[in-house]
């Protein structure tokens, strides 16, 4: 079985869809990132980077312990090929989800999470930062847009996983100054997205435990400190 380690951050949430969408049975586990428990020991064995999400699938045994995968990207190829769902088998079909899963990986997920910390969470208005990611988030969001032109979902025909790594990042437009009036085919997409039931579930998951969690000044350290790294 698989056991989810999460928080309700776009991040966490890309593998709360994927797990609801297989409809199978899964624990799920929150990782409170406000109070630091991505640093403790028994998660640290498991996600390296102190980030969540990471999964371990006790199905498949290594050196006496579950399997353990951290990193969003390999987490979604780990369970679209135990499962055989939402991952093409087609060379060139296959190539092009994970051309766009990547992207959301290394460019939209990192560029839209610098404009919303510069915009929402930064103790000092940084213009040059906020003006450059928010260009930058504007820039990403042309892509996908000039992608959806095409397709009817963001690799394709076919629903998949970069979709779902996509969606919890868009649906936060506003926090990263963007309107989504200006890219329309996006704004469809989003609606096509949302109203799947599976999605609804994951987007929810651990949402009421993170309202009882406020981002004071320890959550802030916790987050944007200089906590786990080496002295």
């Amino acid at each position: 079985m698989i056991t989810l380690f999460t928080w309700p951050t776009p991040n966490g949430q890309k593998i709360q869809i994927m797990l609801e969408e297989l409809s199978e049975r899964y624990d799920a586990r929150p990782v409170n990132i406000l109070r630091g428990e991505q640093f403790e020991p028994a998660f640290l064995k498991i996600s390296p980077n102190n980030k969540i999400p990471a999964i371990t699938d006790s199905d498949v045994v290594r050196d006496g312990a579950p399997l353990s995968v951290f990193e969003t990207g390999a987490i979604l190829i780990y369970l679209a090929e135990k499962s055989g769902r939402f991952l093409p088998t087609d060379g060139s079909q296959r190539a092009k989800t994970l051309e766009w899963l990547l992207f959301q990986c290394s460019s939209l997920g990192p560029m839209l999470g610098q404009a919303t910390h510069f915009r929402r969470y930064a103790k000092q208005d940084v213009a040059y930062a906020v003006e450059r990611y928010t260009n930058e988030a504007t820039r990403l969001y042309g892509v996908i847009e000039r992608q959806l032109e095409h397709t009817a979902w963001i690799a394709g025909d076919d629903y998949g996983i970069a979709d779902m790594a996509t969606f919890p990042w868009i649906c936060r437009h506003r926090r990263q100054g963007q309107d989504l009036e200006r890219f329309p085919r996006t704004k469809a997409w989003l609606g096509r997205v949302s109203s799947r039931p599976a999605v609804s579930r994951g987007m929810d998951l651990f949402k009421d435990v993170a309202k009882q969690a406020p981002l004071d000044d320890e959550a802030h350290q916790k987050l944007f400190g200089n906590q786990g790294v080496l002295q």
